[in-house]
Order: C-alpha cells, then sequence, then structure tokens
C-alpha cells in the first residue's frame, strides 16, 4: 500500500490479516475441506444440523450488517499525516501544534449526510469531513463539514432537522434529496435555517470532488496555552488543488453513470501517488474581542468574514493510504467532537454541546458498547490506562488487582497526574465564572437570521447566484403543497428582493410587496470564482478513433501528462486505436465523468452519436474542449453555440498549453447555452 510509516500504521499492522498462501479454516481455527457442501444424509437428504461449519457460515452472513449512521451513512476515508508549520505554543499548549518536527497521523472520512449507505456520492448535500488526530496526548477528532454553517443554532433541533430532511415517513421517499415538502417546511417555520440553505442551494453542496473541498469546523472552540490563558478559534481546511463543484445537469446524470463517483476519485488518486493536500487554517479572536461582532460567536448559523478575521494557515494534511478493509476501517472509525486534547476546549455553543452528547451516543449503539474505542482504527496511539472494565467487546487483558482508584494494593496505579505532580500533556478545562438563571429561552444576540445569508448572496458571482436560483426552483419544483412555497419566498425576500423575485416567477407565484432592504455588504472569500488552478489530478477524455494521427496526439498527450493531468483514450471499441491503448470504449464511457474533452479522432467519429453527444454534452457543462487537428468534422457535427472554452487548431504550437489553461479554469461559465440542447 501506498504511504509513509507512522506509528500509527506500524500499531495497524498487529491487526492486518493476509491469507495468502493460507489453508481455510473455521473461526475456531479448524481446517476445512470443503465449504461448498452442506453435510448431509447422501445426496439428496436433509441437512443435519451437527454440521457446524455450515452453522458457523450462514450465523457470520447472517450477522454481518451493523447500524448503519443516522446521518454521515454515506462514507470514503483515507489515512494520512499533518504537520505544524512552526510552533503555536503561544496560543495552545497542544503538543501536535507545538512541534514543527512532529508527523501526526490522521484518519479522514467524508461523507454525505442525508443518505443512506447505498445513496449516490454526488446529490445535493452538505459533506463531512471528519478528522481523527492520533496525537501523543491522545485522540483529537475534527469534526467537520464543508459547510461553516449549521441549519439550527440548538441541539435540541437537531432531531427535527433530520426528520424533515429525510426521505418522508409515508413512503420513504425521496433518497438522499432534500426537494420534498418535510424539509421545505421545516425551512419555512424556521428561519435560523436560511443562511445554511444558502449554502445548501449553492454550488458547494455539488463538489467535484472531496480532494477539491473546503472543510469548516462549524463551531467557536477555544486554544488554551500552558498559562491558562484562552483564545477563541475556528478551524478551515482549505484543499491544495482549489475549491470546485460540479454543475446540477451534470450532478444528476453522473449518479447514473457511476454512483461511486467522489469516493472512487479518492481511492484512485490516492492509489496512483497523487495524494491529496489540505492547509489547516484559523481564524483566532481574543476573549476580550468577543463581543465585538455584529453577530454572536457562540452561534452556529453564523461565520467570521475572512476580511474582517484573517485565516491563518498553520499546518499541511497529505492524505497518503487507501485504508485496507472498508468495513473494519472506514466504516468503523467513530467520531466524537468530544475527543480532544489538552490545549483545545469548547466553548458554550449549545449545538456544540449537544454534538459532544450524541456523538458518543450514537457509537454505543452503532458499534456494540462502550469498547469501541479498542477497534484497530479507534485506538489511539497513547497509552491507555483506568479503571474502565468489562462490556461487550473487551479486547483488553487487564493484569491487576484493582479497578478503582484510590487504592493502595496496585500502588496507586494507575495514578493521576493531580497524584504524581506530572502535568505536563494533561487535559485541564478552561477556567471560566458562568453564572445565570435556568431557563429555556435563546440568547437575544442569536436572532438575526438574515443579515449573513444576505452577505453569502452578495457575494456570490454572476453564475452562482444563477445557479442558486435554479437549484431553488428545482427544489421547490419538487414540493406538493403550494402554501410552503409561498412561504419559502416570503423567507427569501428577506434574504435579497431579486431573489425571491426571480424565484417566485419561475414559481408563478406573486412576488413578496415588502422585502428588506439588501445590506449591500459582500466578502469575497466566499464565492468559489478565484480558485488556485491546475490540471493536476484533472480528467480529460480523448475521444480516438483508428483514423487519429497519433504522431500529433502523443505531443499534446505527454505535455498534459506532465502537467499532472489523467488523459484516458475514449475509442469505439476496446483494444488500440492508431497504436494507442484504449482505456475506455465509448459506450461505457460518459462526458460526465470528465473534466475536459479532447478531441483526436476524424471522420469515422461524426457517426457515431455517441462521440457527437459526448462533445456536446461537455460543452452544454461548460468544460473545455480541444480539437486537434483532422478533429474538426466532429466539432461540426456537434454544432456548438459557441467557441468560449473550445481549443482548435488554429493555436498551432501552442495548442498544448492553451488546452491545458482552458481545463484549468474548470468551467467556461460565459457559454451561452439556455436554448441549446444536450
Amino acid at each position: 500500500m501506498a504511504g509513509a510509516d507512522n506509528d500509527k500504521q506500524r500499531q495497524l499492522d498487529y491487526h492486518r490479516v493476509r491469507s495468502d498462501g493460507a489453508q481455510y479454516t473455521t473461526d475456531q481455527g479448524i481446517g476445512v475441506d470443503d465449504t461448498d457442501n452442506s453435510l448431509s444424509v447422501g445426496e439428496r437428504g436433509p441437512t443435519l444440523l451437527e454440521d457446524f461449519h455450515f452453522r458457523e457460515k450462514i450465523m457470520r452472513f447472517d450477522h454481518e450488517r451493523i447500524p448503519e449512521r443516522v446521518v454521515h451513512a454515506r462514507g470514503s476515508g483515507a489515512y494520512g499525516e499533518f504537520q505544524v508549520y512552526e510552533s503555536l505554543e503561544d496560543i495552545t499548549c497542544a503538543d501536535f501544534l507545538c512541534d514543527p518536527s512532529l508527523v501526526t497521523p490522521t484518519f479522514v472520512r467524508f461523507s454525505t449526510v442525508a443518505g443512506e449507505r447505498g445513496s449516490a456520492d454526488t446529490v445535493r448535500d452538505v459533506r463531512g469531513f471528519a478528522t481523527k488526530f492520533y496525537t501523543r496526548q491522545g485522540n483529537y477528532d475534527l469534526v467537520a463539514n464543508n459547510f461553516p454553517v449549521f441549519p439550527i443554532q440548538d441541539g435540541i433541533k437537531f432531531l427535527d432537522f433530520v426528520h424533515a430532511v429525510k426521505p418522508e415517513p409515508r413512503n420513504q421517499i425521496p433518497q438522499a434529496q432534500s426537494a420534498h415538502d418535510t424539509l421545505w417546511d421545516f425551512v419555512q417555520m424556521q428561519p435560523e435555517t436560511m443562511h445554511f440553505i444558502m449554502w445548501l442551494m449553492s454550488d458547494r453542496a455539488i463538489p467535484r470532488s472531496y480532494r477539491m473541498m473546503q472543510g469548516f469546523g462549524v463551531h467557536t472552540f477555544r486554544f488554551v496555552n500552558a498559562q491558562g490563558k484562552g483564545t477563541f478559534v475556528k478551524f478551515h481546511w482549505r484543499p491544495k488543488l482549489g475549491t470546485y463543484s460540479l454543475v446540477w445537469d451534470e450532478v444528476l446524470r453522473v449518479q447514473g453513470n457511476d454512483p461511486d463517483f467522489n469516493r472512487r476519485d479518492l481511492w484512485d488518486t490516492i492509489d496512483s501517488g497523487d495524494f491529496a493536500e489540505f492547509e489547516l487554517c484559523v481564524q483566532l479572536v481574543a476573549e476580550e474581542d468577543e463581543h465585538k461582532f455584529d453577530f454572536d460567536l457562540l452561534d452556529s448559523t453564523k461565520i467570521i468574514p475572512e476580511e474582517e478575521v484573517p485565516l491563518r494557515p498553520i499546518g499541511k494534511m497529505v492524505l497518503n493510504r487507501n485504508p485496507q478493509n472498508f468495513f473494519a476501517e472506514t466504516e468503523q472509525v467513530a467520531f466524537c467532537t468530544a475527543n480532544i486534547v489538552a490545549g483545545i476546549d469548547f466553548t458554550n455553543d449549545p449545538l456544540l454541546q449537544a454534538r459532544n452528547f450524541s456523538y458518543l451516543d450514537t457509537q454505543l449503539i452503532r458499534l456494540g458498547g462502550p469498547n469501541h474505542q479498542q477497534i484497530p482504527v479507534n485506538r489511539p496511539i497513547a497509552p491507555v490506562h483506568n479503571d474502565h472494565r468489562d462490556g461487550y467487546h473487551q479486547h483488553m487483558i487487564h493484569d491487576s488487582d484493582t479497578a478503582y482508584a484510590k487504592n493502595s494494593i496496585s500502588g496507586g496505579c494507575p495514578a493521576t497526574a493531580a497524584d504524581t505532580g506530572k502535568m505536563q500533556g494533561v487535559f485541564r478545562h478552561y477556567e471560566e465564572r458562568v453564572s445565570g438563571e435556568v431557563i429555556r429561552r435563546r440568547s437575544p444576540s442569536f436572532e438575526d437570521h438574515y443579515s449573513q445569508a444576505t452577505l453569502f448572496w452578495n457575494s456570490m458571482a454572476g453564475w452562482e447566484k444563477t445557479h442558486i436560483v435554479n437549484a431553488l426552483l428545482f427544489e421547490l419544483g419538487h414540493v406538493e403543497r403550494r402554501y410552503i412555497k409561498e412561504k419559502v419566498v416570503e423567507r427569501l425576500a428577506n434574504v435579497d428582493g431579486d431573489l425571491a423575485t426571480q424565484v417566485a416567477d419561475g414559481l408563478g407565484i406573486t412576488a413578496p410587496s415588502q422585502t428588506v432592504t439588501n445590506h449591500g455588504r459582500s466578502s469575497p472569500a466566499l464565492s468559489m470564482a478565484d480558485q488556485p488552478r491546475s490540471i493536476a489530478t484533472r480528467k480529460i477524455a480523448v475521444l480516438a478513433g483508428d483514423q487519429t494521427d497519433a504522431g500529433t496526439l502523443q505531443p499534446v498527450l505527454e505535455a498534459l501528462r506532465g502537467q499532472g493531468a489523467i488523459c484516458e483514450i475514449v475509442a469505439p471499441h476496446e483494444g488500440t486505436v492508431a497504436t494507442l491503448a484504449v482505456d475506455k470504449q465509448l459506450s461505457a464511457a460518459n462526458s460526465v465523468l470528465y473534466d475536459a474533452v479532447l478531441a483526436a479522432g476524424g471522420q469515422e467519429l461524426v457517426a457515431d452519436g455517441y462521440a457527437v453527444q459526448f462533445v456536446r454534452e461537455a460543452f452544454k457543462h461548460c468544460k473545455a474542449v480541444g480539437v486537434l487537428p483532422g478533429a474538426e468534422p466532429l466539432l461540426e457535427a456537434a454544432n456548438l453555440p459557441g467557441r468560449q472554452g473550445v481549443v482548435d487548431a488554429s493555436a498551432g504550437d501552442a495548442f498544448a498549453q492553451q488546452f491545458a489553461d482552458a481545463v484549468a479554469a474548470h468551467r467556461h461559465w460565459d457559454r451561452d447555452l439556455a436554448s441549446f440542447p444536450a
């Protein structure tokens, strides 16, 4: 397997089992001579109850499944390593953030939220981005999402939101979709959802790849240094490749062509050595500045605009190793926001407090009890010593005469840090004074539900706004109750009047007569319009045929691959064309599985409807199209309505670089596609 060696991988090596050259046995280690036939009386007689191998084999099959996660059921994972750039000891005593020479093993699980375990990857949904740091001080879980906000402010509403977005109880429809009545009824009844909904309707909800997706810790946490001084902190993951998304029509087609699109992308790139890289950044706020903002830092439906508090890059994570068994590692990994280490602490964010309780609670039923931390993928590399005993699936053989504290029989061990006086690296809760009445009431500082939704809308480029409007029309177009649509439009009028009017017109609803004046503020960092540009790991379909000029094509392929692009030869038949090995047969490929298309075939592809549709569909989805000499007839047959992002033979010797630049732009949003069918 690819990937560096580290303390966690060496720990896991003990549990890895290979069967190369091994003999088949039962779970008791008894050799088996036949596993194809049950023990019976004669060749056609009854099966015997004494067939312990059959009994064990069918029992194991019957009990293979465990309860899937209620949310984040559909996931993909990878191991990696994190390294801080420079010591942060002035603001935190977290060991892994204070030693630039230290390499900390990690495991990351990406996921969708609403869908079940067998649902598709490319649905409109928030994505989970959970990272387990195996630090020398114990496991630290940064349980992030690719949205920086939640749809609710208080964890007591989490059940309500999830029930609303899940398939409706009467018929278990729809799967992994928010386009239905109960979700939008919840939205129109709960204005605190509006900022989240703007993110959900944006292209952030349909990422091109897990490797091209941001992550946000959402909540305001607290760094604590060795002197006990606290600093508020928000965590951000930034992908090295930039943040990019798909388009909605493309998403719908990807689900049919490859429901494992994001999972396959992550696996294949790591397997080929193109490791995923993310930079960990923080926003830091001094405790004395807690109340200087026009929102509450404890409100999980709010962001701190980067223009007000810039991101500070503090370290890099490289995902460099795929799991060896999906169930044992990706499915059984257990995250919890309460898993923190010395130097990091909570705030009074009510949603964070609820997650701290809920995550551990779910693991108890899903993984069979309190010993799930002993599952290899969850086990810390730090030594574990306490008086916890027994329970389902206890793997440890505790060699001690006592299981209580304090004791004298075992020499007072395991001893607390207070008993030994060795306080370095020990977790100590941040000390703060808290007082107040016991109430069920939110702070007035949580009451603004629209300003940051407006901020998000104002920050979008024109094409991003168009996609948000189209997403709202798609979603609300699937809502059966008209009054729900009307109420949602009224909510949108509090975000932006023009937005509400566009949606109302599309739904045939009278636009609200009263709208809130747009405050005009924006945060350019929220837009995906300005991202790092590269063709590294971008997939390019090369349409070729037997008449393709390999001499013209080969230098272009070398130039593109030299910049990290993945070029696949797609042809009408398997085998070879023009001395080139075919990677995909045309009818088994589809343009939605690629970032760009390079036409290298001649007249022979013009009569192939798959080839013509391939080019038209790629153009419809705003992808770069390259046309080599001899492939002009295919371009003419596609009858494209423009040439934006199309590079042809007129580029001459600069063709390869101009095409690479067009691919690196990701999409060409200036195309006029309103009347173009594909």
